[in-house]
């Protein structure tokens, strides 16, 4: 409902309340439907722009979309579920997540970060030199204090130091160098990163 929603700090002004289960279940049923998807979004309405990214073909989302899309992108859960069930799978999305990470619009930032994450995550096949890059852009936009971008950051250096033993290192000594850091923003990431992936959850 709408008041679980503002819990989290979801921007509920154009909220109805549907939970994700519903909408996934919905989507179901609809399939793949790409000028529907974009009905949905043009709606504002915060659950049908989430269905969008459901039933959105990525294939036919075009990287100048996916550009007015994020600029539209008005709520953390909305920038998350775009980026994991659309944007991710499209042939654009190690571009704009490099690109995204270095925009001042706060979703839009998120949106970048959130898509590394998604891609470390689901992205399996790719070789360990892609996420050069992206550690770069983390430790670029780890000084950006807004609570939902440094989430996301944040997010971002765990779940690629997940992948493997020798990007563990590289994320590992990224966290350090942030530790180290003059932001406080920079310092929380490292600190919680380092966390994470040495185990110590509880520490």
């Amino acid at each position: 409902n709408r008041e679980g929603m503002a819990r989290y700090g979801i921007n509920t002004a154009r909220a109805l309340g549907v939970s994700i289960a519903g909408l996934r279940l919905l989507a179901r049923r609809l399939g793949k439907d790409h000028r529907l998807a974009e009905a949905l979004w043009a709606s504002e309405i915060h659950e049908a722009r989430i269905l969008a990214s459901m039933v959105a073909d990525p294939l036919a989302m075009s990287a100048r979309d996916m550009d007015r899309w994020a600029r539209e992108l008005d709520s953390w859960d909305l920038c998350d579920q775009v980026c994991a069930n659309l944007f991710e799978r499209t042939p654009h999305a190690r571009r704009k997540a490099l690109l995204w990470s270095g925009r001042k619009q706060e979703f839009v930032r998120r949106a970048g970060f959130s898509l590394m994450a998604r891609i470390a995550v689901s992205q399996k096949e790719l070789p360990d030199s892609a996420f050069g890059p992206m550690l770069l852009a983390i430790r670029q936009g780890a000084d950006d204090d807004r609570n939902f971008v440094k989430k996301a950051v944040n997010w971002a250096l765990r779940q690629i130091g997940k992948r493997n033993p020798a990007l563990r290192a590289k994320a590992l000594a990224e966290a350090a160098r942030l530790r180290r850091s003059g932001s406080g923003a920079a310092r929380w990431i490292g600190a919680d990163a380092e966390r994470e992936l040495l185990g110590r959850a509880g520490t």
